[in-house]
């Protein structure tokens, strides 16, 4: 049986996988990452810390603080300042996450690291490998996790793909685990109250972008907004502006300081851009080549037929058989084959120029 270093959340998912590798014969020892200060972290680490002395395995917590700060929170504030809608999860997986716990696996001669996560690791055919969809569609975790490196993979235990989330808190209830009840997170764990301008504002002050023009599809002046990072594509609520019918954010324009709204209608798009895309379970295709498959452009979405299309540069163009509603820039489109196993992903772009 194999060491496993298993990341610790202070989440009753953590803590199971731990229990079911426990369970499996292996000797598993628990990790918390810190990233960041606060009551609400320090209360994470102490629920981990209690987990693990429940389940009877050795715990260490890392400080990672300053790591998180430059590769998941300077990117995210950027992100919005430009108008974009940033996936910070995506980010911290691969940079901070997997990143760190494989380093102290390294420290701890642990063979591999164990997540939480609702998904499963698979190795194809082919040598490569990717993660597969959890049984329970509706705690899949896939989403999050397309931009993981093929070594990182290859290093990865995922315990919990084939239970739900029901079964899960059941086999934290049966050893008495603490965190059996323990609500799950809804929001980024750095933005806990879900003001993303707020939080920006008081990291950034000199740079949050002012105010400037909600205009429509024409480009007729609709009024005046708050600043581009109050705004995301598809958004209807907290626009604070009446028209007398319901309108949307349509685009961001960062370089005009302009706001597109207009009818839900006019949101839905057949084609979309990515760059940084990361090859999961095929290694990156000939530009020019096409593949069909099932693509997601938001965590909550479906899956759609779509037509990928390699393009240069490390991008590639969806087309979508029907339309999608509102894909936002900074956010992720990812693409799946036929068996539900991630094929890549990349960063949706906006329509009128690069991710900044």
């Amino acid at each position: 049986m194999s060491k496993i270093i298993v990341g610790l959340s202070g989440g009753v998912d953590s803590a199971v996988a731990a229990r079911l590798l426990l369970e499996a014969g292996h000797d598993v020892v628990g990790v918390t990452l810190r990233t960041g200060e606060g009551e609400s972290r320090c209360c994470e680490i102490d629920d981990a810390r209690e987990s693990a002395r429940v389940l009877g395995i050795p715990y260490h917590v890392f400080n990672c603080v300053s790591a998180f700060e430059r590769e998941v929170v300077a990117p995210f504030i950027e992100g919005y300042i430009h108008g974009l809608t940033p996936n910070p999860c995506v980010v911290c997986n691969r940079r901070v996450k997997w990143e760190r716990l494989l380093h102290y696996a390294a420290v701890l001669g642990a063979d591999k690291v164990a997540t939480g996560h609702y998904a499963c690791v698979e190795r194809l055919a082919n040598g490569r490998f990717t993660v597969r969809k959890a049984a329970h569609a509706e705690k899949d975790q896939t989403y999050m996790l397309y931009d993981l490196t093929q070594e990182q993979l290859a290093a990865t235990v995922m315990p919990l793909g084939a239970l739900s989330k029901r079964e899960v808190r059941r086999l934290a209830a049966e050893i008495g685990l603490p965190v059996a009840e323990k609500p799950d997170s809804q929001e980024i764990c750095f933005v806990p109250s879900g003001h993303y301008a707020d939080f920006i504002a008081a990291r950034a002050p000199d740079r949050l972008p002012g105010e400037g023009r909600f205009v429509d599809e024409e480009g007729r002046v609709l009024g005046v907004h708050r600043g581009v990072a109050r705004y995301t594509v598809g958004q209807r609520k907290g626009l604070g502006i009446a028209l007398g019918r319901p309108v949307f954010v349509k685009e961001i324009r960062p370089a005009t300081n302009e706001v597109v709204l207009s009818g839900e209608e006019a949101l839905f798009e057949t084609e979309v851009i990515c760059r940084d895309v990361n090859w999961m379970a095929a290694a990156p295709p000939a530009v020019g080549r096409t593949l069909a498959c099932r693509a997601r452009v938001r965590y909550q979405g479906e899956d759609r037929p779509a037509l990928l299309e390699v393009l240069s540069g490390a991008g590639v163009r969806l087309t979508f058989e029907e339309a999608v509603r509102a894909p936002a820039p900074g956010q992720s489109a990812v693409f799946y084959d036929d068996r539900d196993r991630v094929i890549g992903g990349g960063v949706i772009q906006p329509k009128n120029g690069p991710v900044a």
